[in-house]
């Protein structure tokens, strides 16, 4: 597995690297223990790689099987240089329940990896969701505020979320893809992440998504047959077809893809 991953490091020069660890191998010995040994490999490996750990959050900072994970990091001697958890998507509401779920976890970090206070809250990081979770929870700009506030004032190692393809206000669609779904101004959230950085705000592109053009394409006909690359309006958005379908509404089959509102 860390072969597999070095190829990645040094195709790509880099200088950082997350382990995302959810279900279902999350849940799994075996599968953990693999890819936290390959963790500890590319650690030793590239000096200097900025190593993290990312798992789900609960209110008491993380569930059984993140303190198992936390268990078997330290029995193995990984100390990467952060372990994130993500307070959404399991009945957070906003920034005090999760700032909440940062301090115990910053407590299971000291538990089970024998970390003084200081040491656990600078291997400690958030990884959050902006705008409307996949379990409809909402989490605007000012908790986003609470939770930066949080972590500068105690040194915590990473500040991140999910995802930089959906900051943007919606128009047009409700899809959490590509979208918050609050209100706000496109790059708001990431603007949360420059400043961590130490980079300038100003210095962020303009969103790379055009606003919606006129639906130029010919509406959608059930009766029609399309294959793969026709393109349809309908709904307001465009889409093209994956392969030959016919009397498969768009955006209720897998045949089409989604081009945007229009």
């Amino acid at each position: 597995t860390a072969a597999a991953y070095q190829q990645v490091v040094t195709k790509y020069a880099l200088r950082a690297i997350d382990f995302d660890l959810e279900e279902p191998e999350y849940e799994n010995t075996a599968a953990i223990a693999n890819e936290l040994g390959a963790a500890k490999t590319l650690q030793a490996n590239n000096p200097g790689l900025f190593v993290s750990v990312t798992m789900p959050g609960t209110a008491a900072g993380t569930g059984w099987f993140g303190t198992q994970l936390l268990d078997q990091a330290r029995s193995i001697g990984l100390g990467p240089n952060n372990f994130s958890i993500m307070p959404f998507d399991g009945g957070f509401n906003g920034a005090s329940a999760q700032v909440s779920a940062l301090e115990a976890f910053h407590n299971v970090l000291m538990t089970h990896m024998g970390w003084d206070s200081q040491t656990a809250y600078t291997h400690e990081g958030f990884s959050g969701m902006n705008g409307k979770s996949d379990v409809s929870e909402f989490f605007q700009t000012s908790d986003f505020q609470t939770v930066y506030d949080y972590a500068i004032s105690h040194h915590l190692g990473r500040f991140t979320f999910w995802s930089v393809n959906r900051d943007r206000p919606c128009v047009g669609t409700t899809d959490n893809g590509v979208c918050s779904n609050v209100a706000q101004n496109p790059w708001d959230f990431t603007r949360f992440s420059t400043r961590w950085a130490n980079a300038s705000p100003s210095s962020l592109p303009p969103p790379t998504t055009k606003p919606p053009g006129p639906c130029s394409a010919p509406e959608w006909v059930a009766t029609s047959v399309y294959t793969g690359g026709n393109t349809v309006s309908h709904n307001k958005h465009t889409w093209t077809a994956k392969w030959w379908t016919q009397n498969e509404e768009p955006g209720k089959a897998d045949v089409w893809a989604d081009n945007g509102p229009c």
